[in-house]
């Protein structure tokens, strides 16, 4: 599997246990830990699936998905957690929303299912994040 995550949020601890849980599972993992680093790096790596954090310095993750200009897979992992802050998310093209706290097994899992849909995983994987 070659599959490339960008993982984007300013708090470090949660950049690198989201990044273990992924390569784990083999994925790519890049982090960064404000919006300008996040579109650079987006720009260089040109990741399958972006995990991006709302309250960034620099640039939210609002600002970096509508400013992203190819379709990518993009899943929210935020404190933000009021209706107004997810339809928002969604109306700028998010495949998923989890908030914070959360589970990092789940957030694979979701991650997972994301990739199943775009056809970058195969549909049937039998391997429960540990």
């Amino acid at each position: 599997m070659d599959v490339t995550i960008l993982v984007v949020d300013d708090e470090p601890a949660i950049c690198e246990i989201v990044k273990a849980y992924l390569e784990r599972e083999g994925f790519t993992v890049y982090t960064a830990a404000d919006g300008a680093q996040a579109l650079a790096m987006e720009k260089e790596h040109r990741p399958d699936l972006l995990i991006l954090d709302i309250m960034l310095p620099k640039l939210s993750g609002l600002e970096i998905c509508q400013s992203i200009q190819r379709p990518v897979s993009i899943i929210f992992l935020t404190a933000n957690s009021t209706e107004a802050d997810k339809l928002t998310a969604f109306s700028l093209g998010a495949d998923d929303y989890i908030t914070k706290p959360y589970s990092p097994r789940e957030l694979v899992a979701r991650v997972k299912a994301v990739l199943r849909r775009t056809g970058l995983l195969p549909q049937f994987s039998l391997s429960i994040p540990q």
